[in-house]
């Protein structure tokens, strides 16, 4: 399966979805003018990666803001990493947040409430 990689900018993260190489990153600030335009490449290759995921998925959020459209895409990110789970197949959440941003600490900690993964917090 080929990787996706998008650069970051001001307004968008850096994405690296790397089956291969077993990197599943995001990282940076998401508020793209439309996220639904911004997160579909990103959706798609998920879905064709839920479909023969790897054994082990370590997908790493390192987001040091992300907007209320960017929640959506996230979780639905999120809803196919516990599809893969389901698959009997090792699925961790690794939530980067800045040293004393509650806020982005709180957003990891909700979306843990929400799916049947196992989160990890760590600060940078």
């Amino acid at each position: 399966m080929e990787a996706l990689r998008i650069e970051a900018t001001i307004d968008t993260p850096g994405i690296i979805l790397d089956s291969s190489n077993n990197i599943f990153e995001i990282s940076g600030k998401s508020y793209p003018e439309d996220t639904k335009e911004f997160y579909a490449e990103v959706l798609h290759w998920m879905d064709l990666y839920v479909v023969t995921p790897n054994s082990k998925t370590n997908f790493v959020f390192k987001l040091k803001y992300f907007n209320s459209s960017s929640y959506k895409p996230i979780f639905d990110i999120l809803a196919k990493l516990e599809i893969i789970k389901e698959k009997n197949c090792e699925v961790k959440i690794e939530w980067h947040y800045k040293t004393g941003d509650s806020d982005m600490l709180e957003a990891g900690e909700e979306f843990a409430d929400l799916f049947d993964l196992p989160f990890t917090y760590n600060t940078f």
